[in-house]
């Protein structure tokens, strides 16, 4: 029975984690630059990780990459939202001062 517990393991620790690296980079490019960027630092050091056999580093990096990808994108979709609201108010406002003068 441990025999197998093992192999499973073993299996597991020789496929490498997804980097999330093209997400960073989509982060970085269309979203957050800030985070985009702590997401890319994170997914490039995820092979190197793995070849040194620190696996679960390797696999932290790749959560850490693709949660600060995910953070990305919820800010530049809050920013995004909140530019079209300061924009509707604004044409809101101006047609009002239009109208008192």
């Amino acid at each position: 029975m441990d025999e197998q517990k093992n192999v499973v393991v073993d299996e597991q620790r020789n496929i490498c984690p997804d980097s999330n690296l093209v997400w960073a980079i989509l982060c970085t490019v269309l979203c957050c630059l800030p985070l985009g960027i702590v997401a890319i630092i994170k997914s490039t050091s995820v092979e190197r990780l793995w070849i040194e056999g620190r696996y679960e580093e390797a696999k932290k990096a790749a959560n850490d990459a693709k949660k600060f990808s995910i953070w990305g994108a919820i800010a530049a979709g809050v920013f995004i939202v909140l530019y079209i609201i300061f924009i509707i108010f604004m044409a809101v406002f101006s047609v009002g001062m239009a109208e008192m003068m």
